[in-house]
């Protein structure tokens, strides 16, 4: 669970600028590309080639040009060597014939443009490349970053580049990408498992001659993107899911897994697993490394493979094909040095650790059992994440249940989280959006201090909702709840009042430095004369980020020079545009002042508009101080560009005015990062509180839409055990997580276990789903979540463990039979009498005598053990053993005789059930009916006292329905404009006025009607913007109304009030709609109300956007008299 601190979603990542806009220079640089999120799956390479150089003594001796190449380096150049002999592009291959291995660069100084000297770019880039010897490195070169040597021939290979200068034998090999591009270059490259070095040049003015001073900036590495410079990008920032270093270690205590997130500077250290648990991990893991350790060597077979027969065989065939790496010592410590030297760190880097003991927990889920209930994504199986939340409900709140279910939490947190639940099904009042923050992200940010506006107005954002919770009383209890779920995830234990008093100060240092709102003072600067894209390109980079006050001397400045250069524009160009226009004809005099974007200038661009005979008129003296622009590096731009003394020397000055407010806003922006840096730990707990928060939330409501409700939890774990405690396990009206009872799909069924079950039932008659679902619906309980039935009780058992189908593995020469065996056999040590054990069709591989005698001695062992469960099966010759069973109850799926054909009911009843339908299924399938009829013939020879029939198979069909609301743009966006929000408050006051009134007074008279039972309160809730409905409005009848910015309502009623306000929510201009809703009894007095509101408000004065609907024959009764409505 520790990995989803880091978590992002995974989803489209925003355009990120590139590098060079961080940098406080004049000219402006190009976007960069996407940046999606960097995934890493290394492969299993084949045998390698032949490099024509290889490392031979006399390279690794000094040459001409100095020792390049010492005794540490040595195998750093083998990795290097390994990774060129895996190249395959024709282009990389041919550049690998150039290299060398006497130096960490892989340069042949006898080559072209090989030279090492010192103090040349290849010398210097040698000494960046020797702190970080297995990364790939990238230096700025003016508007390139470039790689020479071994770099070059990744760059080729992976991120499709070509090389410079082509493929010529005589020169060293050398590739990069253009400044626009860094960022598409570091995603192929991380996706390809590569770390990467960026090496920055120091922007500035420089002595002719003189080589500009380098630094390195930051790095790239899978899960961890490169962050310099972001601080100045105007939009928010997406980041990829954190890759944690991963080592697996073998003990007396069983397996032990380590994770560790350099990122967050955290670890854990999971002992005790087995090794199923272990698999389960790395298989829903992307890592960035995967170390073994040589405990693992030493397995129960003695062979020199481990794992190669016997224990450890399911973890090597999962590792080995895979890249790993050996390593030895004591395995935490090890494995935080290999994490120090992997990512370049000091010795002295403290890593946190957050380990939870697996004390009073259940164990974390099987491989079989994830698996089986599409926790881990199988093809044909239903996935049990995707049905506790609600659609698209992905991202971090999805990445806590998943890790939530596969590592079940202890009885204490999993009943907090089920008050927590309990409690939201109940909130009557609005609820905020959850802003979500990967804690990685805002680790790294603040600690590169590159934290841009956007991003601090999403952590007050998340400050805000959690003070929001706090200060309101329904919510508030729910706060207090989730504090140790969020805390058991984070490692951290804060105390409520402790947060909501630093949440407070951080919220209001935030908005004391940040501006939250478009202030007046920092309007783009306009000029009449002065194309206003000009000053949009020049100040809308830093302008609206900070407050005013706190940079006023800089946006004087700004002000100032602007007033200047608009001045000096009028003077200098205006009296010739003037002139020009004067004389204007189809061959004349053309002029005007124009926008240079490329060059960042205002200048006069014009023809043929000096006078052939100067006569002292108007427009002549300016004409004589014009001279021809040039750019950046003294070059003329063009012959239709000019430009004077004084307007060169104002937009000099505007544009240094400009850079110094830039970085002075850019200052402030890292100064608040460096500020916030103390308090590190509370954005981290805050942001993982509202994951949880809203990851539970939007399960409430999934659940309730579903019909699924929360069970009673009954402790289970030795902390607990009193005389009091039932063991049973009670699921009432249970149903397939997978069937939705809305819909009327779904059979449902009454478990009452206390005991073992054999169950026996016919093909296709729900043998299967009934274990699954009762996996499932034990797996939530145990969680706090809720479950699929109408009523349930749920010991909080120390493991669930599902078995079913099993499949050989020719590549570990095992047959079917053998890995169901080899998975039986850890399902039957492992299970207690705390224990949760299914099993589906056993034995079902091998010869039958034998497989039923195999089936019923592994029965016999469970019901000794005294375990809860079930155990499937067709092997009817299991009831004719000699069995000793005292804990074991025999069930059946039923069947039953329609039209004379034998029909499965997926009941569960008592008894034996004989039937197989096999022929019937066989031909349901499209096995031809003379093999069927064959069959049959056969089976009556065999037992002719028994007599087979057909039976007929319907599958339901689900309907699935949406919901069409039109919404028009409103005026107040197309105008660009808002109404104040004083005068907004002020309508939706008056509207919740009389929308109450209207509403009291209809439903007294429908209970005077005896329409309805009772009097019914009329309570009017708002939902402002980042604001939702509790979940306490699923399933019930409401009626809305949508007060948009032009003052425009529309009036609707639905039985989803969260999924139409987010339908609402999603269209153009929309996304902070403000609402009213009201619950009222049942849809026919919500579609009377909505009518009886659409053709009643207009008359108070409010316009409608739907008042047609009024009318319909589908919005419920006829209109009622103004007059009676206004006689209140």
């Amino acid at each position: 669970m520790q990995r989803l601190l880091a978590s992002s979603l995974v989803a489209a990542t925003p355009r990120l600028l590139p590098i060079a806009d961080s940098f406080l220079s004049r000219r402006r640089r190009p976007r960069s590309s996407p940046l999606p999120a960097l995934l890493f799956n290394r492969r299993y390479w084949s045998k390698p080639r032949k490099v024509s150089r290889g490392i031979s003594m006399a390279s690794r001796k000094v040459n001409k040009q100095g020792d390049l190449c010492n005794e540490g380096m040595l195998s750093h150049i083998l990795w290097w060597k390994e990774k060129m002999e895996r190249c395959r592009k024709p282009s990389s291959m041919q550049l690998t014939q150039r290299l060398v291995y006497s130096n960490i660069l892989g340069l042949d100084p006898t080559l072209r443009n090989g030279s090492l000297k010192v103090g040349n770019l290849n010398m210097e880039m040698l000494q960046f490349k020797s702190k970080f010897p297995c990364e790939v490195l990238l230096c700025r070169v003016g508007d390139f970053y470039e790689a020479i040597g071994f770099d070059a021939c990744i760059l080729v290979e992976h991120a499709g580049l070509n090389p410079f200068g082509g493929l010529r034998s005589d020169s060293i090999p050398k590739a990069g990408c253009p400044v626009m591009n860094l960022r598409q270059t570091l995603d192929d490259l991380t996706r390809c498992g590569y770390s990467v070095c960026i090496v920055e040049e120091i922007q500035g003015p420089t002595q002719a001659r003189a080589r500009k001073g380098r630094f390195i900036s930051g790095h790239a590495h899978p899960g961890s993107p490169y962050v310099f410079g972001l601080a100045e990008v105007d939009h928010d920032v997406e980041f990829p899911d954190p890759m944690p270093v991963v080592g697996v270690s073998c003990s007396a205590k069983g397996y032990c897994l380590i994770s560790v997130l350099e990122t967050m500077k955290t670890y854990s250290a999971e002992e005790g697993l087995t090794e199923e648990a272990v698999v389960t991990k790395l298989r829903i893991c992307r890592y960035h490394h995967l170390y073994l350790h040589s405990s693992l060597r030493n397995n129960s077979s003695g062979t020199s493979r481990w794992g190669e027969f016997g224990e450890g065989g399911l973890l090597w065939g999962e590792c080995s094909g895979k890249s790993f790496e050996w390593f030895d010592g004591k395995p935490t410590e090890e494995l935080l040095c290999k994490v120090r030297e992997i990512y370049g760190l000091d010795e002295k880097t403290v890593f946190r650790n957050v380990t939870i003991s697996l004390e009073g927990r259940p164990q974390p889920l099987y491989l079989g059992t994830a698996t089986q209930i599409g926790m881990i994504p199988t093809e044909g199986i239903p996935s049990l994440l995707k049905m506790v939340l609600p659609p698209n409900f992905g991202g971090l709140p999805s990445l806590y249940i998943r890790d939530l279910l596969l590592n079940p939490p202890s009885f204490d947190v999993a009943s907090a989280i089920q008050e927590a639940c309990r409690l939201m099904g109940s909130v009557a009042c609005s609820i905020p959006e959850f802003t979500c923050i990967s804690a990685a992200k805002l680790v790294k940010l603040l600690e590169s201090k590159e934290v841009n506006h956007v991003e601090f107005c999403r952590i007050k954002n998340v400050l805000d909702d959690t003070l929001f919770m706090s200060r309101n009383t329904e919510l508030s209890a729910i706060l207090n709840k989730l504090l140790e779920p969020a805390s058991v995830v984070t490692g951290l234990k804060v105390e409520a009042d402790i947060l909501v008093n630093e949440c407070s100060f951080i919220s209001q240092r935030i908005a004391e430095v940040i501006s939250l709102a478009g202030e007046s003072d920092q309007a783009i600067t306009s000029s009449e004369y002065i194309p206003k894209e000009f000053f949009n390109d020049m100040e809308s980079s830093w302008k609206g980020r900070v407050k005013r006050v706190h940079a006023e001397e800089e946006f004087s400045n700004v002000d100032i020079a602007a007033e200047a250069l608009s001045t000096a524009v009028i003077e200098d160009f205006l009296p010739i545009i003037s002139r020009v226009k004067s004389m204007m004809s189809s061959s004349g005099p053309k002029g005007e002042i124009c926008y240079a974007k490329e060059h960042e200038a205002v200048w006069f661009k014009g023809k043929r508009f000096t006078p052939n005979v100067w006569a002292n008129t108007p427009g002549e003296q300016q004409i004589k101080q014009l001279k021809p622009a040039i750019d950046s590096k003294g070059r003329k731009v063009g012959e239709e560009w000019f430009t004077t003394i004084k307007v060169e020397n104002a937009l000099t000055r505007y544009h240094e005015a400009c850079d110094n407010a830039k970085s002075k806003v850019i200052d402030l922006l890292r100064g608040l990062s460096s500020e916030l840096q103390d308090r590190i730990n509370i954005l981290v707990f805050c942001s993982m509180l509202l994951i949880v928060t809203k990851a539970l939330f939007g399960h409430v409501s999934e659940g309730r839409r579903r019909g699924w409700v929360l069970p009673t939890i009954s402790p289970l774990c030795k902390d607990y055990v009193t005389e009091e405690i039932s063991s049973e396990l009670k699921l009432l009206g249970t149903f397939p997580y997978w069937l939705d009872t809305n819909q009327g799909n779904a059979i449902l069924n009454d478990v009452h276990m206390h005991s073992l079950f054999i169950l026996t039932g016919p093909n296709g008659g729900g043998k299967s789903s009934m274990l699954r679902s009762v996996c499932a619906a034990a797996l939530l309980g145990i969680c706090g979540l809720m479950v699929p039935a109408a009523s349930a009780v749920i010991p909080h058992f120390d493991s669930i463990m599902l078995h079913m189908k099993a499949y050989d593995s020719p590549a570990d020469g095992k047959s079917s039979f053998q890995i169901e065996m080899s998975e039986i056999q850890a399902l039957v040590n492992r299970a207690t009498t705390r224990s949760l054990v299914l099993m589906d069709e056993i034995c079902r591989g091998t010869e039958t005598a034998k497989g039923t005698c195999i089936a019923g001695s592994i029965i016999e062992r469970l019901d000794n053990v005294g375990c809860i469960g079930i155990v499937s099966t067709h092997l009817h010759g299991i009831f004719d053993l000699p069995l000793s069973l005292s804990n074991t109850d025999i069930k059946a799926m039923g069947t039953e005789v329609v039209d004379g054909c034998i029909q499965p009911t997926w009941k569960l009843m008592d008894g034996i059930c004989r039937e197989s339908l096999a022929f019937q299924t066989a031909r349901k399938e499209g096995m031809p009916d003379l093999i069927i009829r064959r069959a049959e013939e056969l089976y009556l020879t065999m037992n002719t006292n028994k007599q087979t029939s057909s039976t007929a198979h319907h599958e339901s069909s689900i309907a699935n329905s949406t919901a069409n609301n039109l919404v028009d743009k409103p005026d107040c966006l197309k105008n660009g404009q808002e109404h104040p929000s004083g005068t907004f408050e002020l309508l939706q006051k008056e509207v919740e006025s009389v929308v109450a009134t209207i509403c009291k007074k209809k439903l007294l008279d429908l209970y005077n009607k005896r329409s309805i039972s009772e009097v019914i309160e009329v309570v009017c809730v708002a939902v402002s913007a980042r604001e939702q409905p509790p979940p306490s409005t699923v399933g019930r009848s409401s009626i809305y109304i949508i007060i948009r910015r032009d003052n425009k309502l529309y009036v609707g009623q639905t039985d989803d009030l969260v999924g139409r306000l987010i339908a609402h929510r999603s269209k153009e201009g929309m996304q902070d709609t403000t609402i009213l809703y009201m619950v009222v009894p049942g849809k026919s007095v919500a579609c009377q109300l909505e009518t009886l509101l659409i053709n009643q408000l207009p008359l108070k004065g409010f316009k409608l956007l739907n008042k047609a609907d009024g009318k319909h024959r589908n919005f419920g009764i006829s209109l009622v008299s103004g007059e009676a409505i206004a006689a209140h």
